[in-house]
């Protein structure tokens, strides 16, 4: 089996779930012994390969075509790019991006096109598992057919490693201009920008027990105390306390950082679908039963009006 995934990148950085992408790539070329494959299409493409290169790829291709995402030069690269290379599964994220162009590339193969995926198997054929219900239910499904596209969800399966021996090729993509019908002229920050929650190393996160929005104050000391960034439960979105861009979450953000501190967050499901994947989670909440315990590294069961002043006084020194 040969596997081809696309990598993205966006203002001139290569985004993680690219390397995610390889695991979920090597992972599903093992099942039968066979290749793996990546793309990257437009920017820098010399220094995105540089960074594709990791143990487990065989073949980078690289198609100059472009800075940024472009739904019509996707369609047409990709697209050539699955007739070249012939894979019998093509990978890409299950992002904004990846969404746009996606399903206009399966269109065209007329392959079948499962999104969302979070697991990837091969017995005889192709299997792919998604959650439903708010991540309440998971259902494997048996694709019938020869060749299929998937889209994954980031942060599902861990940046593939260590320096690999690749080969690089650069891939002269024939691009119909009268197709491409839009261009991207810049790029425009809107609500309060200011705070990208996914580049952050720690996250000091709080949900509905903090109660009030006063109280949020004492979460914003710990945070500088730890050089930290503030990021939210849904409900404090909702009530207008922190900014859109603050939430983690099915319906916000999903951050892998370094340490993931859960403050009076009880651990729904749609909330720990954007965490899960951080190195380190430390929870702090009254409830033993809270499922964000089921996930945390460590835990606090304790009133966090106790707990967090505790912590600026230890940090502080």
């Amino acid at each position: 089996m040969t596997v081809l995934t696309v990598a993205e990148h966006r203002r001139g950085e290569l985004r993680d779930v690219s390397l995610e992408l390889l695991t979920a790539g090597r992972e599903l070329a093992d099942a039968t012994g066979g290749d793996l494959h990546t793309a990257v299409v437009g920017g820098d493409v010399e220094a995105f390969a540089e960074r594709l290169n990791r143990v487990g790829v065989d073949a980078i291709h690289t198609v100059d075509e472009g800075e940024e995402f472009n739904h019509d030069v996707y369609t047409q690269v990709v697209t050539q790019l699955v007739e070249a290379v012939d894979p019998d599964v093509l990978v890409m994220p299950n992002s904004v991006n990846g969404l746009d162009y996606a399903p206009a590339v399966a269109s065209r193969l007329d392959w079948p096109l499962v999104t969302d995926v979070v697991n990837l198997g091969y017995d005889d054929e192709l299997t792919a598992t998604r959650e439903l219900y708010g991540s309440k239910v998971e259902t494997t499904i048996d694709v019938h057919a020869d060749r299929a596209a998937v889209t994954v969800r980031p942060a599902e399966w861990p940046a593939a490693e260590g320096t690999g021996d690749a080969t690089v090729e650069s891939f002269d993509a024939d691009i119909d201009e009268s197709a491409v019908r839009s261009t991207v002229t810049g790029f425009e920050e809107v609500g309060g920008g200011d705070v990208d929650i996914t580049d952050a190393d720690v996250l000091v996160s709080v949900g509905r027990g903090i109660e009030e929005e006063e109280n949020l104050d004492m979460i914003f000391d710990l945070a500088e105390t730890l050089d930290a960034t503030v990021s939210a439960s849904r409900p404090l979105i909702d009530n207008g306390w922190l900014e859109k861009d603050r939430q983690v979450g099915q319906s916000g953000s999903v951050v892998t950082p370094d340490v993931y501190i859960a403050i009076g967050i009880s651990g729904a499901v749609q909330h720990v679908a954007g965490m899960k994947g951080s190195d380190t989670i430390v929870a702090i909440n009254t409830d033993p039963n809270a499922p964000i315990f089921d996930i945390a590294d460590y835990g606090i069961q304790d009133d966090l009006f106790d707990v967090v002043p505790a912590l600026i006084e230890e940090f502080s020194g």
